[in-house]
């Protein structure tokens, strides 16, 4: 199965350029407080108000991790 944002964060964590991309859009999902959300999705840990994510940054990445074909 492909890793998209509805991905769940344990999923996109255990590949590399999942990570990256995530990174590069600002969500950190290496971070240890991340580990209480594991089994959420990219796209409900995005829409936290305490990530800080803009709406630019969220489709930005759900359209590169979407399009990845990871």
């Amino acid at each position: 199965m492909a890793l998209t944002f509805d991905s769940s964060i344990k999923e996109l964590a255990q590949n590399p350029k999942a990570v990256e991309i995530c990174k590069k859009h600002g969500m950190n999902i290496t971070d240890s407080r991340i580990r209480i959300v594991q089994g959420w999705s990219a796209r409900k840990l995005a829409a936290l108000p305490g990530t800080g994510m803009t709406e630019e940054q969220k489709k930005a990445l759900e359209a590169e991790l979407n399009a990845a074909n990871l």
